[in-house]
């Protein structure tokens, strides 16, 4: 299942890729500046070091050169990464001392001073030499003086100095992170309010949403508000319809009946074809009634006021009012329940829903099929009510598709679809508008239907 984008994980996600690209280009830049800083102190400590030992050549007696290696020279180079330290002096003659295969650094024309990096007995070094001249009463005496140490002290500054800066720049992209979840979460608190305004809204409520919005919601609102009035209108012409079908279309049927019942032979018989007309006409009318109950309850959106109702005096009523036809259909109706039972609901709904159960059962089941409206309690504050027929017994997979037609359907027109007519539709859009539970099964002994139907109690 995709899970939609989020806007705060967005703004986040980009902040923090384009502030850790920032970073590692600081990063990249910090390492050029931290390896050049580390090589100018190695350096400067290097050349320090080759002038003091300098300051210790002096004219031998015989005209030559001598040497005295003060400690403090080598001292300076001594590191915590325990550097190797090498040297080498270099007079007229050759080498005066130090390491022979310690070669010098080049130094250039007109400098006294030269650097360079090289390997000495497979270890990296950095190497100083130091041109220097001694002027006797016979002329001068050049020499050179030659300084190299390993190179651990001054990576490991290099890293001591990329690593704070690493450390720093973690730290940034955490605060941009930070801050930008904060940041978008306030931008973004006029959408939150909207969406709870929506959520929180009646489903009949369909008035414009007010434009009190930033500019960038403004579209947003502008359309939503378009939309709910293009709503508004449809559901207007909806509910007309509905009240206004009653009158346009049971006129003209209820006009052909009474031609049909007028319609008499001489003899006081009526043709069986008109019986049959008649009939149909009479499904007709109560089809209609279906649809245009049906319409009322989608067109209303709103769940009715409830209220406390006597549901063993309604299921009485409702009972006595079809007698009539279960006697016609050669049927057995009958009540089973308390005298009074008080639950939470509307009566005129919960009128219509016993009748589309009741008639359910007087249409699809034979002769002499026992039809009876059970009212119990359920406990933990609910009441039982429930109609039960001991029809033929249906088989599994219709039973499943009885139970299918009680759940939200995707469509009006699949809705509307089926051989058995809209009543359980009916009964299960009542069901949800009266906050009732609906469930069918097998009746006693497996035999026919029980449809029982939950309500809160008062």
């Amino acid at each position: 299942m995709d899970h939609p984008a989020s806007l705060r994980r967005s703004i986040l996600l980009w902040l923090v890729l384009a502030t850790a690209a920032i970073g590692v280009l600081a990063l990249l830049d910090t390492r050029t500046e931290a390896l050049r800083t580390a090589r100018e102190v190695s350096d400067r400590v290097l050349v320090g070091s080759a002038m003091a030992i300098a300051e210790g050549v002096d004219v031998a007696a015989d005209g030559g050169l001598s040497i005295a290696i003060p400690f403090s020279a080598l001292d300076m180079l001594s590191s915590t990464a325990q550097d190797q330290v090498f040297y080498r002096v270099d007079g007229p003659q050759g080498i005066l001392t130090g390491y022979r295969d310690l070669l010098p650094a080049i130094v250039p024309p007109g400098q006294e001073t030269g650097l360079a990096d090289a390997l000495y007995r497979s270890l990296p070094i950095r190497t100083a030499t130091l041109a220097r001249e001694l002027t006797t009463g016979e002329g001068t005496l050049p020499f050179t003086v030659t300084v190299a140490e390993t190179t651990r002290a001054r990576d490991a500054l290099a890293r001591s100095i990329l690593t704070r800066s690493a450390l720093r720049i973690a730290g940034l992209i955490a605060g941009a992170a930070l801050v930008a979840w904060a940041a978008a979460t306030y931008a973004l608190r006029p959408l939150d309010r909207l969406s709870r305004a929506i959520a929180s809204r009646a489903p009949h409520d369909l008035t414009p949403m007010p434009p009190d919005a930033p500019a960038e919601l403004r579209p947003v609102v502008d359309a939503l508000n378009g939309f709910l009035l293009r709503l508004s209108r449809a559901m207007a012409a909806l509910q007309n319809f509905a009240s206004n079908a009653n009158h346009q279309i049971r006129t003209p049927l209820t006009v052909a009946r009474t031609q049909i019942a007028v319609a008499v032979r001489p003899d006081g018989t009526r043709p069986e074809a008109l019986d049959k007309a008649d009939a149909a006409l009479v499904r007709i009318e109560r089809v209609l009634e279906q649809v245009l109950l049906l319409a009322r309850v989608e067109a209303s959106g709103t769940r009715p006021a409830l209220r406390d109702v006597d549901v063993a005096a309604l299921a009485r009523a409702v009972t006595a009012d079809l007698m009539p036809q279960a006697v016609r259909l050669g049927q057995d109706l009958g009540y089973d329940g308390p005298e009074r039972a008080l639950a939470r609901t509307e009566d005129v709904l919960l009128g219509e829903l016993l009748r589309n159960l009741l008639g359910n059962a007087l249409t699809h089941c034979p002769a002499e099929t026992m039809v009876t409206v059970h009212l119990e309690s359920a406990g933990q504050g609910a009441l039982r009510l429930t109609v039960t027929d001991t029809g033929p017994r249906l088989a599994e997979a219709d039973l499943a598709a009885l139970r299918a037609r009680l759940l939200p359907a995707p469509g009006p027109a699949e809705m509307r679809s089926g051989t058995r007519g809209l009543g359980l539709h009916i009964v299960a859009e009542i069901a949800r508008a009266l906050r009732a539970g609906v469930d069918i099964d097998h009746g006693s002994e497996g035999r026919g239907l029980a449809v029982t139907v939950t309500l809160p109690v008062a």
